[in-house]
């Protein structure tokens, strides 16, 4: 469970950060665009750890797991890329607009 544990800081950061973006231009859009890479990165990350921990370049201690997987992969292992899926265009979102008035056309 140490992993799920770690998690939790990253998750309620994602939370917090997208519910910050819900009053923002195409959030809904933006929402959907999240979860359609977030479809991706998941099967990525399915292919790739179940590769890598097959080929035994890593494993995990099953006593810091909750025991779910998806093959040989542990569930924790997902939660990054979900979470960087939906985080990462919540901070774009937020920063401010570049100034272009300086570029010349």
């Amino acid at each position: 469970m140490t992993y799920a544990l770690i998690v939790l800081p990253f998750a309620a950061v994602t939370i917090a950060v997208t519910l910050a973006t819900v009053r923002r231009p195409a959030f809904g859009r933006r929402m959907a665009a999240s979860a359609l890479a977030a479809v991706v990165l998941i099967a990525l990350t399915a292919l790739f750890d179940n590769v890598m921990i097959a080929a035994g370049l890593f494993s995990y201690p099953a006593e810091h797991l909750s025991g779910l997987r998806i093959g040989l992969a542990p569930l924790e292992d997902f939660s990054y890329a979900v979470c960087a899926a939906f985080l990462v265009p919540a901070v774009f979102t937020l920063l401010p607009a570049p100034d272009r008035s300086e570029e010349t056309p």
